[in-house]
């Protein structure tokens, strides 16, 4: 895959070496994230909320209340920043100056733009059902057309983006290194817990297996 084209706004300019326009990284991540956060100006005030999403090819779409005031502000065609971001690792140095963390992550810009006909909206909100739970929709009612007529479903194409990647051992100054102190890396990484059933599930119904992306 080509990478996508460097603007002004995705340039790295600071550690440029963790960054990255590569399309097949970009979307790797993407799909393993379960939580966006997207910013949004109303009124002069800068919001950052968390959201949930799902990548559809080359675009993220997302869903909400049609009274929410996130969405009524995109879907006005306010400039957004989405992000994305996946925690790898506590990077502990000998040096506190030098604590860092590995992390994987990727911010899209640009203007979101409504999803328009009944089944391209539901199209993307079983999208990201399944993003979120892989296979659910063959257990699962499927939204009525009541249910999508009510929901606003936006869409952001993924074209003014970028993923930084930070991995590896602390780094610190050739001083440091005696220093009579551990150092390294402490991993991390979503584990899905034990299923708490609700209170109508019948006695005995076994769980649906949890699948992260």
């Amino acid at each position: 895959m080509p990478d996508l084209p460097r603007t002004p706004r995705t340039t790295h300019r600071r550690l440029p070496k963790r960054g990255s326009h590569d399309i097949a990284l970009i979307h790797a991540i993407l799909d393993e994230g379960l939580v966006c956060h997207v910013g949004f100006v109303v009124d002069g005030q800068p919001y950052v909320l968390p959201a949930t999403y799902a990548r559809m090819g080359d675009r993220l779409v997302l869903h909400g209340s049609l009274s929410n005031r996130m969405f009524r502000a995109l879907v006005s065609g306010a400039p957004t920043c989405v992000t994305v971001s996946l925690l790898d690792g506590l990077v502990l140095a000998r040096s506190a100056l030098h604590h860092s963390m590995n992390y994987r992550s990727v911010v899209v810009l640009g203007s979101a733009r409504a999803v328009e006909g009944r089944e391209a909206k539901r199209a993307a909100l079983e999208a990201i059902v399944e993003h979120v739970a892989p296979g659910r929709l063959l257990q699962v009612r499927r939204p009525s057309d009541s249910e999508v007529d009510g929901t606003l479903v936006l869409e952001l194409p993924i074209a003014e983006a970028s993923a930084k990647v930070r991995s590896g051992p602390p780094m610190d100054e050739e001083a440091d290194l005696a220093l009579d102190c551990w150092a390294g890396v402490i991993p991390l990484r979503v584990v899905a817990g034990e299923p708490v059933p609700d209170a109508h599930v019948p006695a005995g119904m076994a769980a649906p297996e949890p699948e992260l992306p």
